[in-house]
């Protein structure tokens, strides 16, 4: 168990108390669920509350309410299920056909969710088709037979779980803790309406898990990367002890994804997967940018691999190198002057009201240097983009390696991820990134380039973490350029990429166009040097020969 991340299991028995909430009401044993076997409250039968005051009520304004709701319900329960139900099954299949004894624990888990939706699926059949469309003067039996129903359907769902292998032996924990625990919180849980009691077990629930599987390891860390560099394993740690947040970023997630899924999906019905695909490009590169840096940074690496993607998909992401959203110039400002330790205007003589460019993981300034008079760039970091960023990536390190034993995928999911991780977070460092430009700046003098291609020079007293600056470059975009020696300055590129690879070790990781400048002068400046990889020596050699 101890491989499973607490957000899954609180997940799971979330669902569970939902379906099940005979847990807070039924006073005979044999209907009793794990909860009140526990002691966390006193059985008040709420059901019969339920029963007492819909019976209450005028028949026919339940009957045309209540048929309003189950269908709107039974719908999106159907919309929302269906897939998460042919993935579990997916799961099943494969961690079975493994047959080892940590992929069958995730086969139970998967069995055991896929247990608690198939029964809410019979449940919300049940009510529909039992109450649409049916005489008032039989909605009483009605009301009765369904929570009857639920009533059932909770018990049945309670024992699946007590004696799944992987489950029961938690659940059993969780008993004995709660039973220890009922003298302190058994009054005031039973004090909540039953629907706010229902989740603040799956709260308490969730605590006490934490608390099981926690036993014997450290303190959680303190933020998801306590050395400022990409560790998937303290992001875990991290995390674990914030499921909520985990849960509603893969919530928020899927719900922005899911129109973006439908229309591929209709588009391959409809035999028009060619013909749409530039519309599905520009929505692709949307959908991106809503979702944030993490994957607008993921979008914009995938801009420039023709080799994986179709045309129109590679033209759609274009937009994100340099068509990002911007965040206020207030803020900015509050983080140059927290980074700085000086007010705006005492460290520059103009500085611009809006972003001159915005990218995935901060955006740019232009301004004039107080004390010199130098036209600079200055790059404020996004706020909180790290955490963003750990988030992210947590979630998908998470997810990835179910994804490829789920599909069958010929790659390495957890290490593409990793790769990505290490990358973003050491973009992060803005002092590393000034480094790198100097660096190569320096490098390049040695070369038959030099006095061709530069980075911008690094204004070091203005420069920290989260605040770079540099002299101000005058330029276009190498790929939108019409000067005809832009063949010539591309051929420089290559040339500076073949050298930084065989001869200087340090090679720039994010050759987008929106990085390639041409200068007035027919100069090429190279930008954004946050990305960058160390080529060992060796195999400078072998890629030499």
């Amino acid at each position: 168990m101890a491989r499973y991340t607490n957000a899954a299991i609180a997940a799971a028995l979330s669902l569970w108390y939902i379906n099940n909430a005979s847990a807070w009401t039924s006073s005979t044993a044999n209907r009793r669920s794990t909860v009140l076997r526990a002691g966390l409250g006193p059985a008040s039968n709420v059901y019969s509350s339920l029963e007492a005051s819909l019976l209450s009520k005028p028949i026919g304004a339940i009957s045309s309410q209540t048929a309003s709701t189950v269908s709107t319900v039974e719908s999106a329960a159907s919309s929302i299920f269906a897939p998460i139900q042919g993935a579990l099954q997916k799961i099943i299949e494969t961690e079975h056909a493994l047959n080892n004894m940590e992929h069958t624990a995730l086969s139970n888990a998967a069995k055991s969710l896929l247990s608690v939706l198939n029964s809410f699926d019979a449940f919300t059949a049940n009510i529909s088709a039992t109450i649409l469309s049916v005489p008032a003067s039989k909605l009483e039996n009605i009301i009765s037979t369904s929570i009857d129903a639920a009533k059932t359907y909770a018990t049945n769902i309670d024992a699946a779980l007590l004696n799944d292998p992987s489950l029961g032996p938690v659940l059993n924990s969780i008993q004995q803790k709660a039973m220890l625990l009922s003298p302190v919180i058994g009054k005031e849980l039973a004090s909540l309406p039953p629907s706010v009691g229902i989740l603040a077990s799956a709260g308490i629930t969730y605590g006490i898990i934490s608390t099981v599987l926690s036993i014997g390891e450290g303190p959680p860390p303190s933020s998801p990367y306590p050395l400022g560099r990409y560790d998937p394993s303290s992001a875990r740690a991290y995390f674990d002890k914030r499921p909520v947040d985990v849960i509603g970023r893969g919530v928020e997630i899927a719900s922005l994804s899911t129109m973006f899924g439908l229309g591929l999906l209709k588009d391959h019905m409809d035999g028009k997967w060619e013909e749409n695909q530039d519309k599905r490009g520009l929505e692709l590169a949307q959908l991106l940018t809503r979702l944030g840096p993490t994957f607008i940074k993921i979008g914009q690496s995938l801009s420039i691999r023709t080799d994986l993607l179709s045309p129109s998909y590679v033209r759609g992401l274009t937009s994100l190198q340099d068509q990002v959203p911007a965040f206020s110039t207030d803020v900015a400002r509050q983080i140059i002057e927290e980074e700085l330790g000086q007010p705006v205007d005492s460290i520059f003589s103009k500085f611009s009201a809006q972003p001159v460019a915005a990218a995935s993981l901060g955006q740019v300034f232009k301004g004039t240097l107080r004390s010199d008079g130098r036209e600079v760039a200055i790059k404020v970091q996004r706020p909180n983009i790290m955490n963003q960023i750990a988030l992210d990536m947590h979630f998908l390190r998470e997810i990835a390696p179910i994804a490829k034993r789920t599909f069958n995928l010929n790659s390495d999911t957890a290490g593409t991820v990793d790769a990505w991780g290490l990358g973003f977070v050491d973009e992060l460092d803005y002092i590393a990134e000034a480094e790198n430009a100097e660096s190569f700046t320096e490098s390049i003098q040695n070369t038959p380039l030099k006095g061709v291609v530069f980075a911008p020079a690094i204004i070091e007293e203005c420069t920290t973490g989260k605040i770079l600056t540099t002299e101000w470059v005058n330029g276009e975009r190498l790929d939108k350029s019409s000067n005809e020696d832009v063949t010539i300055l591309c051929s420089i590129a290559m040339n500076t990429y073949l050298t930084m690879m065989l001869e200087t070790g340090v090679l720039h990781c994010d050759p987008h166009p929106g990085n390639l400048l041409r200068t007035p002068e027919g100069t090429l400046c190279i930008l954004d040097w946050g990305m960058v990889t160390k080529i060992d020596q060796d195999l400078q050699v072998t890629l030499s020969k």
